[in-house]
């Protein structure tokens, strides 16, 4: 049996690359697979390139709306009749610049998306997880979320919040078996990535790549299928006993 037949799973973030790759694998495991994310143009490829493998659900949504939010939790309960695996994946990276060069426009926008809009995911799905007494939340944060990054100050800001909001839901539900675990990537690549790497060397972003590549003990980016298989590990019975904990997928940066 597929190790996730049966389970209906919700992923925000949906139509970007490491949440598409994730629905793949989802769905060849069994699943049925709700998508949500902004960009509606980019939700309806993701689905045409989707449902070969399976149910795929689309919702346009603002994850900061709390609105859009009931509403992608609702429709995705209606149609699959539970939500046993969430994936709290949407994010944005904000701009590169020196703590002294942001504002507080620019601190607030990234902490809406990768703060607010992982609470309210939290804040609407754990009651559904809680009544039927089961689920596997899995939070994106970063590297960034476990050590400072220069240049990035409120997304590493965000990431390292995400720890604390994962640790205090994984307490709150533990009596209701669902289980809460941040994941916990190095740089991936992906069109977040080329972003920073234009924003950390303007003049010369191939050399920022190979920067940040270097400092990677694997001397690579990740691949979002490195990211989904991890995500699919603790969305399954096979990490039945772990909530609350912090997993690294970061091809060694961890242990420098």
């Amino acid at each position: 049996m597929a190790r996730l037949e049966g389970n209906a799973a919700l992923i925000t973030g949906g139509a970007g690359v490491i949440g598409k790759k994730t629905a793949e694998v989802f769905l060849k495991e069994g699943a049925k697979v709700s998508l949500v994310d902004m960009n509606e143009d980019a939700l309806n490829d993701a689905k045409s390139e989707l449902e070969q493998y399976g149910e795929v659900l689309t919702i346009q949504a603002n994850v900061t709306n709390e609105e859009d939010v009931k509403n992608y939790v609702k429709q995705t309960k209606d149609a699959f009749g539970s939500i046993d695996i969430f994936f709290n994946n949407a994010g944005i990276e904000g701009k590169v610049a020196p703590i002294a060069e942001q504002t507080a426009d620019d601190f607030s926008k990234v902490l809406n998306v990768n703060v607010l809009g992982a609470f309210l995911g939290l804040k609407y799905v754990i009651p559904v997880m809680t009544e039927q007494q089961s689920g596997s939340i899995i939070n994106t944060s970063s590297v960034a979320g476990l050590m400072g990054s220069p240049g990035v100050s409120p997304y590493t800001s965000s990431k390292h919040a995400l720890v604390g909001l994962t640790k205090s839901a994984a307490l709150e539900v533990a009596d209701s078996q669902v289980r809460v675990n941040s994941i916990h990537p190095s740089p991936v690549d992906s069109s977040m990535m080329r972003s920073l790497e234009k924003g950390f060397n303007p003049d010369n972003a191939e050399q920022a790549k190979q920067q940040q590549e270097s400092q990677i003990p694997l001397a690579r980016y990740g691949e979002a299928i490195d990211i989904a298989n991890l995500v699919l590990f603790l969305a399954s019975d096979e990490s039945k006993f772990i909530t609350g904990a912090q997993y690294r997928v970061d091809g060694g940066m961890g242990a420098k």
